[in-house]
């Protein structure tokens, strides 16, 4: 069976502009002194966190977090592209290029630490509207009431209502109380109560207590 190489334009020209990229962030590195396996650390790193910023935009939507280092990370890749097409003096750096250079491993690091250990907001909680039930016709005009309906008649007593059930709590819903939970703990010393639960959650207060009964 004869197999078939489709060769996709979009991607071909991916790989070339990560190539040109990633070769010119090496060489902004090396003209700024970061010789031998250092130069070639910083375009994985610029790239590494551009991806990771990508990934959480497309997991979570829209987050100003994923915006910042995304365009933190777009801004690194495309001044380094223009740097080494002429406009800087590689035999002879400024030093703000050195300073950015430098300092670049340890934003890098902040950005991919906020990018994997923050908790995405929980989705807004959608409360059904009550369904409207129109009265029946004539339940408005009684008429005056006659001798037997006016007089008392002993009706017994109804059963105990069952108590409603717990409503459904989404499992990020919960994964994200409980690092609440957790944070609470941490700077208290004391565990998390219902009231601040809810508070911190902005959720109704039967859904707190289904939650505090989950992190119990």
């Amino acid at each position: 069976m004869t197999s078939k190489l489709r060769v996709d334009a979009v991607l071909v020209q991916a790989l070339i502009a990560g190539a040109l990229s990633f070769a010119h962030l090496h060489d902004l590195a090396a003209a700024a002194g970061q010789t031998g396996w250092k130069a070639w650390a910083y375009p994985v790193s610029v790239d590494l966190l551009l991806v990771a910023a990508w990934r959480r935009l497309r997991a979570d939507g829209s987050s100003r977090l994923a915006w910042c280092w995304f365009l933190v990370s777009l801004f690194a890749s495309l001044g380094a592209n223009v740097a080494t097409a002429g406009f800087l003096d590689l035999a002879d750096p400024p030093a703000w290029l050195r300073f950015g250079v430098a300092g670049w491993p340890a934003v890098a690091f902040l950005g991919g630490t906020l990018l994997a250990h923050s908790a995405p907001a929980p989705a807004p909680l959608v409360t059904p509207e009550p369904e409207y039930v129109p009265e029946p016709e004539g339940s408005g005009d009684a008429g005056p009431a006659t001798e037997a309906e006016s007089d008392p008649v002993d009706v017994p007593a109804l059963p105990a209502a069952e108590p409603a059930p717990a409503p459904a709590v989404p499992a990020a819903l919960v994964e994200h109380a409980r690092k609440v939970a957790a944070d609470h703990h941490t700077r208290t010393g004391s565990p998390i109560d219902t009231d601040t639960l809810r508070a911190r959650l902005g959720v109704p207060a039967p859904m707190a207590d289904a939650i505090a009964a989950q992190l119990a």
